[in-house]
């Protein structure tokens, strides 16, 4: 049985990313991750592809053993995993919850991690990996630091595991958007004691046009996907210029 396992597949990116695999992939099934289950059960009615409706909290350990198990029962060929399940908070260091930053290293990092680690064995040459990261990994982002500082995590866990799977023919591709404003993530980034320090964002990009070109990216065993141009252009600039100038651009664009 060939497969695709997406996490946070119950809005978002990762609902985008189920309905295009569904399209344009020739999958036996699509395990869909995420809490809400009944998001999940309205998802099966958008896609030609059978889901398999897996409601888990991806910040509980518990939820990986459920997972390890279903996997050992099952032995499917998995030939696309997508970690979309994450989120972000905006704020200064004192308007942002202590759980929500726990949760955020939790799910940004540790969960993406252990589901990789548990999907590998079952994935052979040809498979993809796509670890959705954010542009926001390219510098320091005061105001969004724990959620920027996870994803710089995440995008350096993946440009590394692409190396380690090249002789096995794994792809991993490590995909960087910028904001995307047709999802539910920059209405509950802001729901802080204070998320006024970023007012606006501009030219943001749209889940269906992202998800497009990183699926596409993935399939031409990129090592990273900047899928808009506000996020490729600060792909480069942040390779040659230094981590204080770019936060001090940061500080009058967030006033914009």
């Amino acid at each position: 049985m060939k497969i695709g396992i997406v996490t946070g597949a119950s809005s978002g990116l990762g609902r985008e990313f189920v309905r295009q695999l569904s399209a344009g992939e020739p999958l036996d099934e699509i395990w869909v991750i995420a809490r809400r289950e009944e998001r999940l059960k309205e998802l099966e009615s958008q896609v030609e592809t059978p889901l398999r409706c897996i409601p888990l909290d991806l910040t509980e350990q518990a939820s990986f053993r459920t997972l390890e198990e279903l996997l050992q029962a099952e032995g499917p060929e998995v030939r696309v995993l997508i970690n979309a399940a994450g989120f972000g908070k905006i704020g200064a260091w004192s308007d942002i919850t202590l759980r929500d930053c726990d949760d955020m290293i939790d799910l940004n990092c540790r969960a993406a991690v252990d589901m990789t680690q548990l999907v590998l064995p079952y994935m052979g040459r040809g498979s993809m990996v796509l670890e959705i990261c954010s542009t926001a990994g390219f510098q320091p982002f005061p105001y969004l630091g724990v959620y920027a500082a996870s994803k710089a995590f995440l995008y350096r866990y993946s440009r590394a595991l692409r190396v380690e799977l090249m002789g096995k023919g794994i792809s991993v591709t490590a995909v960087c958007p910028y904001w995307v404003k047709d999802t539910e993530f920059i209405a509950k980034a802001k729901q802080t004691r204070n998320s006024s320090y970023i007012r606006h964002f501009p030219l943001a990009s749209r889940e269906e046009a992202v998800v497009r070109r990183a699926l596409r990216d993935g399939k031409l065993h990129l090592a990273v996907s900047t899928p808009g141009l506000v996020c490729s252009v600060h792909r480069v600039a942040a390779k040659f210029v230094p981590s204080e100038v770019m936060m001090g651009a940061w500080a009058l664009i967030r006033r914009i």
